[in-house]
C-alpha cells in the first residue's frame, strides 16, 4: 500500500524564529502609531481638522486595496540570488525611514497636504515591507501546527515592538517633556531600530525557494481567488476584526479621557497594559489553535474579546483607575489572536490555492489579506467623521456635552462588540480544518515528487 502522507517538515529552531521575529519590532512599533497615535496627534496637536484627518486616512487606506495586490504580484514574480522577500524588505526600508521622519517630526500648523503626501509614501514602504515579511513567514514551514508556532513568535515580537513604542510617551512625559516631544522620539526610535532589526533577520533567517512558478491571471483571477470559500470567510473575518480593533484604537484616548475622566498619562498606561496583556495572551491562542484548530480558536477569541470588552467599558465606574487597569488587562489577553491566527490561516490557505491552481501565489494572497486589514482600519478612522458630525471637540482641554459623550460611548463600545460577534459567526463554517490541510499537504508532496526536477 502506498503511503500518501506528506513528509514531516523540519522544525525551525527558536534561534531562527527569534532572528526572523526581529524584523517585527520596527514594523509593529510603526503600526500602532499609524492607527492610534497619528490620527489623534494630527487632529488634536498639529491642527488638521477631524474631518480632514478622517478623509485622508480613509482614502489612503482604500488606495492600498488596489496597490497591495499589485505589489503581491510583483513580489511573487521576483527571483534573485538573495531571495524574494529579503530583497523587497530591503527596498521598503529607506522609504519607511524617510516618511516616518517627515510624519513624526512635524510642526504645529502643518496642513492636510503634508499629512496626505507623506502618509501615502509611508504606506507604500509599509505595504512592501509587511507583505514581504508575512509571505516569508509562511514559507518557513508547511506544517499546520508549526505555522501557529512561527506566527506565535511573530505576534510576540509584534507586541514587544508595540510595548516599546508605547513606553516612550510614558517615560518621556514622566521626565517632564511634552507629548509632542514624545511623539517625535517615537519616530526617531522607529527610524533607528529599522536597519538594525532587518540586518539581524537578513543574516540569520533562511529563505526557502518557492516550489512553483508564479502565474497570475490579472484582476479576474484575483477576484476568483477571493471568491473561494476558504478565502471568502477568512477575509471577511479579517475585515470585521480589523474594523473592531481599529475603532478601539482610534477612539481609545478620547473615550478614557472624555468619558472616563482619566489624564493622558493614565490613558497611555492603560494602552500599555492592553498590549502587555496581548503579549501574555498570544501563546495561549497559539496553543489553543493546535488543540481545536486555528479557526475555532479565533472564534473563541472573538467572543471572549467582545464579552470582556463590553464588561470593561460598561461596568467599570468612571474614575476608578485600578479597576480600569484590571479590566483592560483581561480584555487585552485576546488582542493578539487575530493577527497571529489569521496569518497562519492564510499560510494554510496558500497551500490549498497552490494545489488548486498549480502556482505559488503567497505574495498575492497576503497582499489581499493586507488590503482587507487596512480596509477595516480605514473604516475605523471614519469614526472621526462621525465624531465631528455629532459635535465632538477634539482639541486638548476641550469639554464636550453629555449627549456628545454618549455618542462617543456608543461608537466605542457597541460597534466593536457587534463586529467581533459577527466575526465569530463567520468563522463557524470555515472549511480548512487541520485534517483537510493534512490531505492537501500530502497531495502537494505527491505531486512535487512526481514532477521532474
Amino acid at each position: 500500500m502506498t503511503d500518501t502522507a506528506a513528509p514531516t517538515p523540519a522544525r525551525r529552531s527558536n534561534a531562527t524564529l527569534a532572528a526572523f521575529a526581529a524584523s517585527c519590532l520596527p514594523y509593529a512599533a510603526l503600526g500602532l502609531p499609524v492607527y492610534v497615535t497619528l490620527p489623534e496627534f494630527y487632529a488634536s496637536h498639529v491642527g488638521v481638522p477631524l474631518a480632514a484627518v478622517s478623509l485622508i486616512f480613509l482614502l489612503v487606506r482604500l488606495a492600498d486595496i488596489v496597490v497591495d495586490p499589485l505589489l503581491g504580484v510583483v513580489i511573487d514574480r521576483t527571483s534573485t540570488q538573495w531571495g524574494r522577500y529579503r530583497v523587497w524588505m530591503g527596498i521598503g526600508a529607506p522609504i519607511l525611514m524617510l516618511s516616518v521622519a517627515m510624519l513624526f517630526f512635524v510642526s504645529q500648523g502643518a496642513g492636510a497636504t503634508h499629512l496626505a503626501v507623506w502618509l501615502v509614501i509611508m504606506y507604500l514602504g509599509y505595504s512592501i515591507s509587511l507583505l514581504s515579511q508575512m509571505s516569508w513567514a509562511s514559507v518557513l514551514s508547511t506544517d499546520y501546527d508549526q505555522r501557529s508556532r512561527i506566527y506565535g513568535w511573530w505576534q510576540v515580537a509584534n507586541i514587544i515592538g508595540v510595548l516599546a513604542v508605547l513606553l516612550i510617551p510614558v517615560v518621556v512625559q514622566a521626565m517632564g517633556r511634552t507629548y509632542v516631544q514624545a511623539v517625535q522620539i517615537q519616530g526617531g526610535f522607529i527610524v533607528g531600530l529599522l536597519p538594525v532589526a532587518l540586518l539581524i533577520t537578513f543574516l540569520f533567517t533562511p529563505e526557502p525557494r518557492n516550489v512553483a512558478p508564479p502565474a497570475h491571471g490579472g484582476l479576474g483571477a484575483t477576484l476568483a481567488l477571493i471568491m473561494k470559500p476558504v478565502l471568502r470567510r477568512l477575509l471577511l473575518s479579517d475585515l470585521l476584526l480589523g474594523a473592531a480593533r481599529g475603532l478601539i484604537g482610534v477612539l481609545f484616548f478620547y473615550f478614557f479621557e472624555q468619558a472616563r475622566g482619566f489624564e493622558r498619562e493614565q490613558t497611555s498606561i492603560l494602552l500599555l497594559v492592553y498590549f502587555v496583556a496581548g503579549l501574555v495572551g498570544a501563546p495561549i491562542w497559539a496553543v489553543l489553535a493546535t488543540r481545536i484548530g486555528k479557526h475555532r480558536a479565533l472564534a473563541v477569541a472573538s467572543v471572549y474579546f467582545a464579552v470582556t470588552f463590553a464588561v470593561a467599558t460598561l461596568l467599570v465606574p468612571a474614575g476608578n483607575y485600578p479597576a480600569a487597569i484590571g479590566a483592560i488587562f483581561v480584555t487585552g489577553l485576546s488582542f493578539g489572536a487575530a493577527d497571529l491566527l489569521l496569518r497562519a490561516m492564510m499560510a494554510d490557505a496558500s497551500d490549498a490555492v497552490r494545489l488548486d491552481v498549480g502556482a505559488d501565489q503567497t505574495g498575492l494572497l497576503f497582499s489581499i489579506l493586507n488590503a482587507t486589514s487596512k480596509m477595516g482600519y480605514a473604516i475605523s478612522v471614519g469614526a472621526f467623521a462621525v465624531l465631528e458630525w455629532i459635535g465632538f471637540q477634539a482639541e486638548v482641554g476641550a469639554v464636550n456635552d453629555p449627549g456628545v459623550i454618549l455618542g462617543l460611548q456608543w461608537l466605542f463600545i457597541a460597534a466593536p462588540v457587534g463586529l467581533l460577534l459577527v466575526s465569530a459567526v463567520v468563522l463557524r463554517l470555515y472549511p480548512l480544518t487541520p485534517d483537510r490541510h493534512a490531505k492537501i499537504r500530502a497531495e502537494l508532496a505527491a505531486r512535487d515528487a512526481s514532477t521532474p526536477a
